[in-house]
C-alpha cells in the first residue's frame, strides 16, 4: 500500500515541472518572435525566471490541493484506516515535497538545462495535429456556447444512472494466493464423524486442477487462542497460480463450482482469505464477510428466530450458505452427586469429584526430570473403560471402609443439551448467523435480506437483529466520509481562493470536480465495480488532480486576458475570442502533456492480473482517477472557454 501511494502520484508528481519547462519554452519562443534573434545567457535566465515566476504560485497552490485533498484517508479507523493510510503518507509526502521542489530546484535546473534552439509548437507533429483537432472544436462550442453547456449538463445528469447501480461493498477482496474453507456443522459431531468427513472434503478439494495442496483441521489446536470446535473445520487450500489454470476461469467462476461440488448434508460452505478472515473473526466476532446478531432475553428464543432466519435467507439470489450458530445445541455429559446416597457410603461430594477428575478427565499426579526439561505424568482409565456411559457408570470410587462402589451408586449419570457458548452483547444476549454472500455488493443484498427477513420471520417482543461484518464497517466509514469530505472540500475552496483572490475563478475551478464524476462513475460502472472505501480514495486522489487541472487552464486563459489587456487590444468581443483562442489553442500541449503524465502513470495498474495480491484494492483506486482525469481534461477544453467567454464578455460589456 506504501508503493501504491508512489504510484498513484507519480503522475501528478511532475505535471508542475511539464508546466514550468513548457512556459519556459513558450516564453523563450516569444522572445525570439519579439526580437528577431536568439537570446543571449542573460536574457535567457532572466526569460526563463520570468517564466516560472508567472506559473510558481499557482503551480504551488495546485500541488498544496492534491496534497491536503487526502485528509479524510487520515480520519479512517479500523480496519481501513490501518490499510489506507501508509499509502495517504506516502502520497501527501510525494506530493508536498514535488510542490516545494517545483518552486525551487525546477527553476534551477531549468536555467542550467534549457539551451540552445527552442522548436517552436508548430514544428511537432503531433501537436499539430491535436491542434487541428481542437480548433475547429473550440470554435464550434463558442458560436453554439449554451447548446454545448446544455449538452454537458445533459451529460452530467445522465451520470446519475450508473452512480445508481453501483453497489457499495466495505473492501475490494485481497487475494492472498489461498483460500480458506470454514464449512460449519451443528454442534455434537463425534471425533471419528469429523475426522471421515474432513478426509472426504480433502479428497474431493485436490481432485481440482487449481489446486496444489490441502490442509484441513477439525476442532481446536492445544492453545487458548483456538476455542474452535469439532463442528468448525478449517481447510487451506493452495492455489496455482493464475496463468495455470484452466482457459476461461476466473475468480468467481471458481468459488461457484466450488460451492457447488462440496454439498455436504447439514454443514454451511464459507469460502474466504486465510488472513483476512482471521482479522474478521478479531474484529467482529464473525467468520464469514456478513453476519446478524439476533439480541434476545432467551437462549432457546434467540436459536429459534436464528433458524428462521437462516431458512428465509438460505434461497436469496446470492447467497452462498448462510448458518445459524446453535445457543443451545451443545451436548454435555454431567455427574450429578447423590449426596444422600454417598453419605450412607461415608463419601462426600468431593470425594466423588475427585475419581471423576483422576479417572475420566485425567490428573497430574507428578512431574519427571529429564535435565532441563519438565513432562508431567497423567494418570486416568484406559480408553474402554471410558469410551460410553455403560462403562463411566462402572467407574469404581473406594469408601472408608475399603470397599469400592461403581459411581452409578452415589451419582446420576446421563446426557443433557445446553449452549456450548454463551455470547452477550451490551447486557443482552446474542446469537450470531454467519452469511457467507455471492456478490461483493453488500449493501444491496442486505437490503434484500432484510426485506426477506421481514416478510417471512415473526419477531417476539424483546427480540431484535443488527447486521454486522463488512456492512457494519460500510456504515462506519460512510458517517465519517460525510463528514470529512465536505471539510476538505472547503479546505481546498479556501486554498485555491488563496491563490485566485476571486470567488469566481475558484468556482470555476472547482468545476472540474463534477465534470470528472461523469468519467469516473461510467468507467467503474463499465468495470462492474461497487463504491468501496477503496473508490472513495480514489475519487479523494480525483478531486486532487481535478482542482490543479482546472487551475492550468485558467491560468493559460488568464494570461491571453492580461497580455491583451496591456496590448490594449481588448476592446470587443472579436478581441476576448482571439484571447480565448491563444490562451487555450497555443497552449495546448501542455494541458495534454499534464493529464498524459496522470494517465500513463495510472494504467499500468489496471494491467495487473486480478489474482495478484492487491490489485483489486489498486484497481478500485486507478478506476474513478483514470475516468475522471479523461472526462475532466475534454470537458475543461470545451466548457472553461465558453465560461471565460461568457464572465469576461460580461465584464468587458460593462466597461464598455
Amino acid at each position: 500500500m506504501s508503493l501504491g501511494g508512489i504510484a498513484i502520484a507519480v503522475g501528478a508528481m511532475i505535471d508542475a515541472a511539464i508546466i514550468m519547462v513548457e512556459n519556459a519554452h513558450k516564453s523563450l519562443e516569444q522572445f525570439r518572435e519579439e526580437h528577431g534573434r536568439e537570446p543571449n545567457n542573460g536574457e535567457r535566465i532572466d526569460v526563463i525566471v520570468l517564466a516560472a515566476k508567472t506559473v510558481g504560485r499557482p503551480l504551488f497552490f495546485s500541488l498544496l490541493v492534491i496534497t491536503v485533498s487526502f485528509l479524510p484517508v487520515f480520519s479512517l479507523t479500523a480496519q481501513e484506516g490501518r490499510l489506507f493510510k501508509p499509502l495517504a503518507f506516502t502520497k501527501t509526502f510525494s506530493m508536498f515535497f514535488a510542490a516545494i521542489l517545483a518552486i525551487t530546484l525546477a527553476p534551477v535546473l531549468m536555467t542550467l538545462l534549457i539551451r540552445g534552439k527552442i522548436a517552436p509548437e508548430t514544428k511537432n507533429p503531433l501537436n499539430r495535429f491535436l491542434i487541428s483537432l481542437y480548433e475547429p472544436a473550440l470554435n464550434f462550442v463558442l458560436r453554439f456556447r449554451w447548446f454545448v453547456l446544455l449538452g454537458a449538463l445533459c451529460l452530467l445528469l445522465l451520470t446519475i444512472f450508473p452512480f445508481a447501480k453501483l453497489g457499495k461493498e466495505f473492501m475490494p477482496p485481497l487475494n492472498e494466493g489461498t483460500l480458506l474453507y470454514m464449512p460449519t456443522a451443528v454442534p455434537g459431531m463425534s471425533i471419528t464423524e469429523a475426522t471421515k468427513i474432513l478426509q472426504i472434503q480433502d479428497r474431493q478439494l485436490k481432485q481440482l486442477p487449481e489446486v496444489t495442496t490441502v490442509f484441513g483441521k477439525a476442532g481446536q489446536a492445544e492453545t487458548a487462542t483456538d476455542p474452535a470446535p469439532l463442528s468448525m473445520f478449517e481447510t487451506i487450500v493452495s492455489l496455482k497460480p493464475f496463468d495455470q489454470w484452466p482457459r476461461g476461469m476466473t475468480w468467481d467462476k471458481f468459488l461457484g463450482e466450488l460451492n457447488m461440488n462440496l454439498r455436504t448434508p447439514g454443514m454451511a460452505n464459507i469460502f474466504w482469505m486465510p488472513i483476512q478472515t482471521r482479522t474478521e473473526m478479531l474484529t467482529t466476532g464473525f467468520r464469514s464477510a456478513l453476519g446478524i446478531k439476533v439480541f434476545g432475553p432467551d437462549l432457546q428464543g434467540i436459536e429459534n428466530l436464528a433458524v428462521q432466519i437462516e431458512t428465509a435467507i438460505g434461497d436469496l439470489p446470492d447467497t452462498r450458505s448462510a448458518f445459524a450458530e446453535r445457543t443451545v445445541g451443545g451436548y454435555f455429559l454431567d455427574f450429578d452427586v447423590n449426596r444422600e446416597a454417598a453419605a450412607r457410603y461415608g463419601l462426600t461430594a468431593g470425594d466423588v469429584n475427585d475419581v471423576v477428575e483422576t479417572a475420566i478427565g485425567g490428573k497430574t499426579i507428578t512431574t519427571t526430570v529429564e535435565a532441563r526439561e519438565r513432562y508431567p505424568v497423567r494418570a486416568r482409565y484406559a480408553p474402554d473403560f471410558r469410551q460410553d456411559l455403560d462403562s463411566l457408570k462402572r467407574v469404581l470410587i473406594p469408601t472408608p471402609t475399603g470397599a469400592q462402589i461403581p459411581i452409578s451408586l452415589v451419582a446420576d449419570i446421563r446426557y443433557r443439551t445446553g449452549p456450548p457458548s454463551i455470547r452477550d452483547e451490551n447486557g443482552q444476549l446474542v446469537g450470531f448467523v454467519l452469511i457467507d454472500p455471492a456478490t461483493s455488493n453488500i449493501d444491496g443484498y442486505v437490503r434484500h435480506a432484510t426485506k426477506r427477513i421481514a416478510e417471512r420471520v415473526k419477531f417476539p417482543a424483546g427480540y431484535h437483529i443488527e447486521w454486522a461484518g463488512q456492512f457494519q464497517y460500510i456504515k462506519q466509514a460512510e458517517q465519517r466520509l460525510k463528514i470529512v469530505v465536505p471539510l476538505t472540500l472547503l479546505i481546498i475552496f479556501v486554498l485555491i481562493y488563496f491563490n485566485t483572490r476571486s470567488v469566481v475563478k475558484t468556482s470555476i475551478v472547482l468545476l472540474a470536480v463534477p465534470f470528472s464524476l461523469i468519467g469516473a462513475f461510467w468507467l467503474l460502472w463499465l468495470l462492474g465495480y461497487h463504491m468501496s472505501v477503496a473508490v472513495w480514495v480514489g475519487l479523494l486522489a480525483l478531486a486532487g488532480l481535478d482542482a490543479e487541472t482546472g487551475v492550468v487552464m485558467l491560468l493559460y486563459l488568464d494570461h491571453a486576458w492580461e497580455k491583451f489587456r496591456a496590448e490594449g487590444h481588448m476592446k470587443s468581443m472579436s478581441d476576448l475570442r482571439a484571447a480565448i483562442h491563444e490562451g487555450a489553442v497555443q497552449r495546448l500541449r501542455p494541458k495534454v502533456m499534464t493529464a498524459c503524465a496522470i494517465l500513463f502513470g495510472l494504467l499500468p495498474i489496471m494491467w495487473s492480473p486480478i489474482t495478484q495480491t492487491g490489485a483489486d484494492v489498486m484497481k478500485r483506486i486507478a478506476t474513478p482517477m483514470i475516468g475522471g482525469v479523461g472526462t475532466s481534461t475534454l470537458l475543461e477544453l470545451l466548457i472553461y472557454p465558453i465560461i471565460f467567454l461568457m464572465w469576461r464578455g460580461r465584464k468587458l460589456e460593462d466597461e464598455s
